[in-house]
């Protein structure tokens, strides 16, 4: 069986412990909760949320609910790298498609997921907002535009020996 998230590094579930502590007490302390934890552990694992049910005695199903609404929100951990493949209408006539399914393919990852490695996380993604460069895609903080799916493979190589 996994390691839970929270048994997985004891000084991150200590501090998360004072998180719940100073917000139990107060009037809707679960966004400020979720918050902290993702911050913390990465993600809103099945195991963070079921300890936060039993501490603020609220129906795990509520906490699942607040947790998949808002897009803040991720219950599987992230990658070190976020790649998002921009989908929007300039990117998408041209070409974004192809360089998403090259990016699946070399990463050997479907949308939405990450890496065994944990290193890349692969998103399509709405606008974001360099259309004049379409097709684009970021990895963390850098655009990459005027992207061919012959390019993502050079990108890509650069992130994997960091």
């Amino acid at each position: 069986m996994a390691a839970s998230v929270l048994t997985e590094n004891k000084e991150k579930f200590e501090e998360f412990k004072k998180v719940i502590e100073e917000y139990k007490g107060k009037e809707g302390p679960l966004m400020p909760i979720l918050q902290k934890a993702q911050e913390i552990f990465g993600c809103l694992s099945l195991d963070v949320q079921n300890y936060i049910a039993e501490e603020l005695n609220i129906p795990i199903t509520d906490i699942y609910g607040v947790a998949t609404f808002y897009a803040q929100f991720t219950l599987k951990p992230k990658g070190k790298y976020k790649i998002g493949v921009c989908m929007g209408t300039a990117c998408y006539v041209k070409g974004s498609q192809k360089v998403l399914d090259k990016l699946q393919e070399i990463l050997n990852v479907k949308v939405g997921d990450t890496t065994d490695d944990g290193k890349f996380t692969l998103e399509a993604t709405r606008c974001l907002g360099a259309c004049g460069l379409a097709p684009v895609m970021m990895i963390n903080d850098h655009v990459y535009g005027r992207l061919k799916p012959e390019d993502v493979e050079g990108i890509i190589a650069k992130y994997k020996d960091e």
